[in-house]
């Protein structure tokens, strides 16, 4: 069997080949950004096309800079930007409308109807989510109300929906000539369409949205050694290779941080946050605002269940003080700067570009800068931001205690993504969440989580306890905050997120 394996991790702002070997060790990488277009205030979209067109490119570059070909690979996975979602022309390959990006509101109003009609509830039963402008399903419904082009093609059957695990793979393996047309359930999960007990695109729902089964993707596990088809011989890879598995980022997370018993749970700080805590072959539904999603599926095996917190602005928080207010000039330099304070100073930032997430769900909060005198300089500033982050991890953990009570409280909490470099905020996050956190030593879990995916598939591993081996300790942080510190910031956060309520009408 070939000695390696790869993973294509699309994201929100770049998009990723690695190549891992047996250990879980990155052997080679390329990135590239693509555009993140907004046409309007809360609008957000991405050129499916350029997202292709550099996964291809990156596919060729790490294998490259490897001195490897594709017939080295046994097998890729796939990991994506969740809840985006695109229409395109099933002959032609060709987008009918820019992917709808997860952070984009413009379904607002057609979820306001749903709510309406439905309750915001409605259909949590069913899908373990509520009604919001998060998921792919509002926003198919809004493409296809709002552009009757795309309404035409649905109902003729030449168009096709997905998010981007779909459309990458759709491409990957042929695209318009025999292109597979697929979803894994952690992605389906994510739609608002998709029933958690079946595991199937729910009709009922389906009618309700207007959308025609006949346009969605088949749902599929997450690793499965035949579902996602073979690369094609005049792709990227120049051969045939299986395709063995999918799962959407935060689930890739989960699964690449070896979270596989009930109880275990990881957060990734990436451009928004997200906290993935195992409940197993159960399903838990959330009383506090936490979405109920699956974790992830092998082969023929149940599937696995999750309580998830979302938060939409982590990284992406530094990126707007980086480029929109100017106070660094390269991410990095957000620790430093906050060094150059105590403490926060009683300055309090919650970032809700576009509306709040878990555990509040309100599309009509807008971000504020709380708590400003005139002692407030830009390194406090600098603090508020990275402290937004662990508070809003915070906001999730409480939910998560109040839903599954004592005895199931958070013991520690695995992390990944770019934002656990920076020591200031692991250390405050430890500190507001009374735990330990843990930085595993292979960063690149999404990706990781993917190859680990589609080595189960083929055999490359034999089963889930060759991954924990692989899992090893870089950095832990325990806490060093008392107690009365500790309530007296949080109070301070809840305060400032109560300013941002009801700003848009």
């Amino acid at each position: 069997m070939a000695a390696y394996l790869g993973a294509v991790d699309q994201g929100t702002t770049s998009t990723r080949f690695i190549i891992f070997d047996k250990n879980g060790a990155i052997i080679s990488l390329s990135q590239m950004e693509h555009d993140q277009i907004c046409q309007k205030p809360g609008w957000v979209e991405h050129d499916a096309s350029q997202i292709w067109k550099n996964t291809q490119r990156v596919i060729t570059q790490a294998l490259d800079k490897a001195g490897l070909s594709g017939q080295d690979l046994a097998a890729i996975g796939v990991t994506n930007q969740r809840e985006t979602v695109m229409v395109w022309d099933r002959h032609t390959g060709k987008p009918l409308h820019n992917a709808i990006v997860w952070q984009c509101t413009r379904s607002h109003e057609t979820c306001k109807q749903l709510d309406k009609n439905y309750g915001k509830d409605g259909f949590r039963s069913k899908t373990g989510l509520p009604t919001a402008t998060y998921f792919s399903g509002p926003k198919i419904k809004w493409m296809m109300d709002k552009n009757p082009e795309i309404k035409r093609a649905v109902d003729k059957g030449d168009a096709i929906c997905g998010t981007m695990d779909t459309w990458i793979i759709w491409n990957l393996t042929g695209g318009p000539d025999k292109g597979r047309h697929v979803t894994d359930v952690t992605n389906a999960s994510r739609t608002l369409l998709m029933n958690l007990n079946t595991l199937e695109w729910d009709d009922e729902i389906l009618k309700i949205m207007g959308i025609p089964k006949t346009c969605l993707p088949q749902i599929v596990p997450s690793s499965h050694a035949t579902a996602f088809g073979k690369t094609t011989f005049d792709g990227p890879f120049k051969t045939q290779i299986p395709v063995g598995g999918a799962l959407g980022d935060q689930q890739a997370a989960l699964f690449g941080q070896t979270c596989f018993e009930p109880g275990e749970a990881k957060n990734t700080y990436g451009t928004g946050c997200f906290l993935l805590f195992n409940t197993g072959s159960t399903i838990r539904f959330s009383d506090h605002g936490l979405l109920t999603t699956v974790g992830y599926q092998i082969g023929s095996q149940n599937a696995v269940y999750a309580l998830e917190g979302s938060i939409a602005y982590a990284g992406a928080l530094v990126q707007w003080v980086r480029d929109n207010l100017g106070l660094v000039s390269s991410s990095p330099e957000i620790e430093t700067l906050a060094n150059t304070v105590a403490d926060n100073g009683d300055v309090y930032c919650v970032p809700a570009f576009s509306g709040l997430f878990a555990p509040y769900w309100r599309s009509d909060a807008r971000g504020v800068i709380a708590g400003l005198t005139q002692f407030a300089n830009k390194g406090h500033i600098a603090r508020a931001v990275l402290e937004a982050c662990a508070f809003q991890t915070k906001d999730i953990v409480e939910a998560i205690n109040q839903d599954l009570g004592k005895g199931l409280d958070l013991k520690g909490l695995k992390v990944d993504g770019g934002m656990v470099a920076n020591n200031t905020l692991m250390q405050f996050q430890a500190d507001i969440l009374n735990v330990s956190v843990t930085r595993p030593g292979v960063a690149e879990t999404t990706a990781l989580g993917a190859a680990y995916a589609a080595g189960l598939a083929v055999g490359f591993w034999p089963d889930t306890n060759a991954l924990k081996e692989n899992w090893h300790v870089h950095s832990t942080w325990e806490p060093d905050m008392e107690e009365p510190q500790r309530k007296a910031l949080y109070d301070g956060w809840k305060k400032a997120v109560q300013r941002t309520l009801a700003w848009k009408e």
